[in-house]
């Protein structure tokens, strides 16, 4: 927890009145860029209008449009306002302050990893507004202190909690105060002495007797025991994360062993003018059995990473982070054909269809888009469809064999025809495994209509 008393630097969005928001999706790639500390949104204890995207929208429609023009009549609101007035201002706040409160507390559930089941069921029948905080925020606590927080959990907590009606609060005094907030930023910006920013979120409870700086706006925020234990279990929950990314870091060089293994296998059925797709696809000898148990267990380990982001179990920059991405993609392409061998050898597309529509498992899925979002980063843009080709080649062959089959099919495909001898040209990894005289491509290949052949880009290749 430090204390400061300028403004977070790197920060080129600031916002007052009415903070931006976003879904989870455009939350989690902001702080998977680690770009939270460039946003940051100012809020005051019981300003009602940063919250108010928290509620579903058909909850608020009807009075919104009202609200909206009350905001702007400084007079009204400042003066004695009407009977109905009062009532809507109100009925708003606790329409308002309900809906957050269930938000907060689903979100909570899900990092405290409630096990009732009532939750699932619960999903199905309530409407959650879609919008979540991101970036980070800067609690103005209305004596001159901010506590800045950029964990998106513990601002929703915050967001939910100082909104809060203290003991012995009449309803229609905090939801005026909640308006009359909203137009007092300017001189609570310029009365600001002190930023703290908040960390180590799971001592937030634990340090509640020790009079820290965090401590203080704290209460200042009027933030109850159950809010600092929802801290703490925020606090909790990014400390496990960090402890699952140590696990899987361990697994780095294990997982750096298994795909060397896998390149010497490659290695070793080239010196013997087979490709190793076609090797692995024969099942012939016991170094094809041995790869496979390798495939095997490969695929256990990224099925965990897999599973663990699913569950929002790893940080939010873990599938940004270079080093895994470039495993990632090495483990992609270099273990996905012998996936999709497994897959025609065992004549799984006669049941299931083909490998890329209904056999293609998501952990490659996953990696294949940090690798193009990493590529764009470096403005490296690349098609989709030639980065699945990189690892997803002999798919294409394997159903290209079945549809040319009969001749007349040719024209049909002749664009991915195109596509697959570009792609055999162009990547020099690929060309020592495909044109291989017995690979199942040269093979498949050899059918194609003559005038197409003697036309191809690959024709000298293939003399």
């Amino acid at each position: 927890m430090v204390a400061r008393t300028t403004l977070p630097e790197h920060t080129f969005l600031r916002d007052f009145w009415f903070t931006l928001v976003g879904d989870s999706i455009f939350g989690h790639a902001i702080r998977r860029e680690n770009w939270s500390r460039c946003f940051l949104h100012f809020v005051t204890k019981h300003d009602l209008v940063p919250r108010v995207l928290l509620a579903p929208l058909p909850s608020i429609k009807e009075n919104f449009h009202t609200m909206l023009h009350l905001l702007f009549q400084r007079a009204t609101i400042m003066g004695y306002p009407s009977i109905e007035i009062t009532q809507l201002v109100s009925s708003f706040y606790i329409t308002v302050l309900r809906n957050t409160s269930s938000v907060a507390s689903h979100d909570a559930c899900l990092y405290m990893e409630c096990t009732n089941m009532l939750l699932e069921a619960l999903n199905a029948f309530i409407k959650f507004s879609p919008f979540r905080p991101f970036g980070s925020y800067a609690f103005l606590a209305g004596n001159g202190r901010v506590l800045s927080v950029k964990n998106a959990n513990a601002i929703l907590q915050l967001l939910f909690y100082s909104l809060q009606l203290s003991s012995g609060e009449e309803v229609s005094n905090v939801a005026f105060k909640s308006v009359v907030e909203h137009m007092s930023y300017e001189s609570e910006v310029q009365a600001i002495l002190e930023f703290i920013h908040l960390d180590h979120l799971e001592d937030v409870y634990g340090n509640r007797r020790e009079m820290t700086s965090a401590s203080m706006v704290l209460d200042d925020l009027g933030l109850s025991t159950e809010a600092r234990l929802r801290l703490s279990a925020v606090g909790e929950w990014e400390k496990k994360k960090q402890n699952n990314q140590s696990k899987i870091d361990g697994d780095y060089k294990n997982i750096e062993e298994m795909l060397n293994y896998l390149k010497k296998y490659r290695e070793a059925c080239r010196m013997h003018e087979v490709g190793y797709y076609d090797a692995f696809k024969l099942q012939k000898n016991e170094v094809d059995f041995k790869a496979n148990i390798k495939r095997a267990e490969l695929a256990g380990h990224w099925d965990e990473i897999k599973e663990m982001l699913r569950r929002n179990e790893l940080p939010e920059d873990f599938e940004a982070r270079p080093n895994w991405v470039n495993l990632g993609n090495t483990y992609r392409c270099l273990v996905e054909p012998l996936d999709i061998a497994n897959y025609y050898n065992r004549a799984k597309n006669d049941d299931s269809g083909p490998y890329m529509i209904k056999g293609r498992p998501q952990r490659y899925k996953y990696m294949q888009k940090w690798f193009e979002h990493s590529q764009r980063k470096k403005q490296q843009i690349q098609d989709p469809r030639r980065s699945s080709l990189q690892s997803c080649f002999w798919a294409f062959v394997e159903e290209l064999c079945i549809k040319t089959s009969e001749s007349n099919h040719f024209e049909e495909v002749r664009e991915i025809v195109l596509e697959l001898e570009n792609e055999a040209v162009m990547n020099s990894e690929f060309c020592r495994d495909v044109l291989l005289k017995d690979s199942t491509f040269v093979k498949w290949w050899n059918t194609l209509p003559e005038q197409h052949r003697l036309s191809s880009c690959i024709a000298p290749l293939m003399k």
